[in-house]
């Protein structure tokens, strides 16, 4: 995960916001932000007609990735932790992360089976992350390709997109020879998300085969 190597920075600005939601029930913030994801996914959708709420979906998935990403931290600040809210927190990422990709899929940026693949890397990514705690090793954010990354390219990607309608009035970046396929910002993302997804998934999954295979020769 390449974001993960700066936990650190983010949690020093993170930690002041949490302090000042004490008060706010965390569970609260896990269903504002499972909302707007949702919403972003209908913005996603809907900006094929009016590509200007590209911006505003960006906006959207800004505040929505704040708030996910606040919950865990209130929890933590107040005692209220626990495992049910750790299940549900994965449950809600999970939706989300269906809700975004499903929006790209079908807003006519994007073909729709560069957007099947690229969904399938997603869910598998954060399948093998969770599943290495399942079976008793620690949760999994290793790999070129984690949720936080994930969720900055998915706020640029619309930037992008609407600078080249905006600029330019195209949505292509450049198209594939002998298929005639015109690539935009979207299935260039949803591409990598596959590509980097799956790979991520295969690193994760080796390192829990290795440390499983330990375990059973002690």
């Amino acid at each position: 995960m390449v974001l993960d190597k700066h936990r650190d920075s983010v949690d020093r600005v993170l930690l002041p916001m949490a302090r000042r939601l004490i008060n706010v029930n965390p569970d609260h913030l896990s269903a504002i932000a499972i909302m707007l994801a949702a919403l972003t996914g209908l913005l996603f959708y809907l900006s094929g007609t009016w590509y200007w709420l590209l911006i505003v979906s960006a906006a959207t998935l800004m505040a929505s990735s704040l708030m996910d990403a606040l919950d865990g931290k209130v929890a933590k600040i107040t005692g209220k932790a626990s495992l049910r809210g750790d299940f549900l927190d994965h449950v809600l990422d999970r939706y989300a992360d269906i809700f975004l990709v499903l929006g790209i899929m079908v807003s006519g940026y994007c073909h729709w089976l560069i957007g099947f693949l690229g969904l399938t890397g997603v869910l598998m990514t954060s399948y093998l992350g969770t599943q290495a705690q399942a079976v008793g090793v620690e949760r999994d954010y290793s790999g070129i390709l984690g949720r936080a990354d994930r969720l900055v390219l998915m706020i640029l990607a619309p930037l992008v997109l609407w600078g080249m309608l905006f600029f330019w009035e195209t949505s292509t970046v450049f198209t594939l020879p002998y298929i005639d396929l015109a690539l935009t910002p979207f299935d260039i993302l949803m591409a990598w998300f596959a590509i980097a997804g799956h790979f991520t998934a295969l690193q994760r999954g080796f390192r829990v085969w290795r440390v499983l295979t330990l375990r059973l020769k002690k």
